[in-house]
């Protein structure tokens, strides 16, 4: 993607509102985690020595449309003033003449934080008169929040049609990883999918198969494919609505040429609870009043073995219940074993990111994506509003 870039922009002196992604989590008036605070701080330190004055906008949780102060951004102000070595002042109010007067007496590099832009139900309907006062605040838009690529808001793709828009550094590496997955990837190129429901995941894995050379499928999502080849699945979770859209994915990935694999034994347990029965099935059945919680032994071995010989690897979704210790023996030695691959590494989804967390091996992952619903879709192949809206029109 031709996006026009940031790094070459004459901002000195110029307001700059930034779409950021502080949706951080609260507790007592306190954010409890400040990654995506800090996965912005790139971008605000080059507008920082560009001398350009910073305008940043968020939204923080699902307000009804109007303020709630447990949704308020100053717990988010408290920490970004730690973060930077610039002023910064926060705004109560996102629009009015009062907002315009903070904007433009910010001094060169100076930071200004606006309250929850989702106080305003404008926001989200991408009103047309809420963008254009939006737009007084700033000479230049630019938009970090990948996050929010996916959805078009007044913030994330509204103004951007009535200023000068850039994809902020955040913003360009999510697209530039992503695209270079689905475009130019290193072979052998694999891609291992898991979580609960097949039905969030069905149009990444009919997009990826044409794509990759090993497509290793884990988590609830395998058993509606096992179902799908009428392998017993005991009362493990199944989506019967799915069962066709499985059974031609595997025939496709066997005319294609793709190693589609699904787990051939597991970790079973005979209630969806941490205190369960549980035993291992070395086959790919499982008997009734049973449930799949994760991938056993001789999966994982499988799997690793197409881990290892990987020149590029997406992983999105956990093998099992990861939340539940007994059952997270798959997820973490897939993340164990995609930390020591010399593949190009990228991890998104919160569980897949909480496994290499948890492993301990996040710094050894190549990129690891902030996106959520906004990676999903670009993986589906989807047009992103977020995206679309920073790229070159025509004539210009």
């Amino acid at each position: 993607m031709k996006l026009p870039l940031l790094e070459e922009q004459n901002l000195k002196g110029k307001r700059v509102f930034v779409r950021v992604d502080f949706n951080v989590p609260v507790e007592n008036g306190k954010a409890t985690d400040k990654t995506r605070i800090e996965k912005t701080l790139p971008t605000l330190e080059l507008l920082i020595s560009k001398g350009a004055k910073i305008i940043l906008g968020s939204h923080l949780g699902r307000p009804k449309g109007g303020p709630e102060p447990k949704y308020s951004m100053k717990p988010v102000f408290d920490v970004l003033s730690t973060l930077v070595k610039t002023k910064v002042s926060f705004s109560e109010t996102v629009i009015g003449p009062e907002v315009v007067k903070l904007a433009n007496a910010l001094g060169e590099g100076e930071i200004l934080l606006l309250e929850n832009l989702r106080f305003h139900k404008e926001e989200e309907a991408n009103d047309p008169g809420f963008c254009k006062e939006l737009a007084k605040l700033a000479d230049v838009y630019v938009n970090d929040a990948f996050g929010t690529a996916h959805r078009a808001h007044a913030s994330t793709e509204g103004v951007a049609h009535l200023l000068p828009a850039f994809a902020g550094l955040l913003m360009r590496k999510e697209i530039e990883v992503l695209s270079g997955l689905l475009a130019k990837p290193e072979r052998p190129f694999v891609a291992i999918v898991g979580g609960s429901k097949v039905s969030s995941k069905f149009a990444i894995l009919k997009n990826l198969l044409d794509k990759v050379d090993h497509l290793l499928i884990g988590g609830g999502m395998a058993y509606t494919f096992l179902k799908s080849r009428a392998v017993p699945v005991g009362k493990s979770l199944v989506e019967p609505e799915f069962e066709s859209q499985a059974f031609q994915l595997i025939d496709r990935a066997g005319v294609q040429g793709v190693d589609l694999q699904i787990p051939i034994d597991h970790i079973i347990a005979d209630n969806f609870d941490p205190n369960a029965k549980t035993k291992s099935v070395d086959k790919m059945g499982i008997m009734d009043g049973w449930m799949g919680m994760d991938i056993g032994p001789k999966t994982i071995d499988n799997y690793v073995k197409a881990i290892k010989e990987a020149k590029t690897i997406l992983w999105n979704g956990p093998m099992g219940v990861f939340e539940m210790d007994k059952f997270s023996k798959g997820t973490i030695e897939i993340a164990k074993a995609i930390s020591k691959s010399k593949a190009k590494t990228v991890v998104g989804g919160g569980d897949s990111i909480a496994a290499v967390n948890k492993a301990g091996v996040a710094d050894k992952i190549t990129h690891i994506s902030t996106g959520g619903g906004a990676s999903l879709e670009f993986l589906e192949g989807r047009t992103l509003p977020g995206v679309e809206c920073l790229l070159p029109k025509e004539g210009k």
